[in-house]
């Protein structure tokens, strides 16, 4: 027999209409990503009542898997594009996986796909046709056209001033069975 199939839900998917209490398989989530949600809207009554219902856990994740996340992150580019709550969410995620469990994140956040992808976990977008390839991130200065790491800080190019953009430096197909 196979892993357990679990699901790790994140904000998007409950603006998008996902509701917990509609599904019967196990799900989880992380306490920031009901703080994301705007309190008294249908995504955050539908957090809220999943949880007081026991169909959605709220877990949060080990500084372990926190750090790993933001690491996986940072390699691929999308370190500057992930709120703490998406971070926890890749996360929880590692961390059930490392439990044994088969995660799949439910999400419609490009970002969150992307290093998903990068890590092996599985991911089911839901307004969204999903990412088709992995793309590495570089940040460069239009004007100059110096190249900065992903995970820089500043906004603005060191050398000439301009404000920096973001381009992908490789795209790798995913594979059929990558994302679901």
């Amino acid at each position: 027999m196979g892993k357990k199939r679990i699901l790790v839900v994140d904000a998007s998917a409950l603006i998008a209409g996902y509701n917990p209490l509609s599904i019967r398989e196990e799900q989880y989530s992380v306490p920031a990503v009901g703080e994301e949600l705007v309190s008294g809207s249908l995504p955050h009554t539908r957090f809220r009542t999943a949880v007081e219902s026991r169909r959605l856990r709220v877990q949060v994740p080990s500084p372990t898997f926190i750090e790993r996340a933001r690491e996986e992150s940072k390699k691929i580019g999308d370190v500057a594009f992930l709120s703490e709550a998406d971070i926890q969410v890749l996360a929880l995620a590692l961390e059930l996986k490392n439990a044994g469990y088969h995660p799949f994140i439910v999400t419609d956040d490009y970002s969150i796909q992307n290093v998903a992808n990068q890590v092996g976990i599985e991911f089911t977008p839901l307004a969204t046709f999903g990412i088709r390839y992995r793309q590495y991130w570089i940040l460069y200065c239009p004007a100059c056209h110096r190249r900065y790491p992903a995970d820089y800080r500043r906004k603005t190019c060191e050398v000439c001033g301009t404000r920096l953009k973001r381009k992908p430096l490789r795209k790798v197909p995913i594979k059929e069975g990558e994302a679901s």
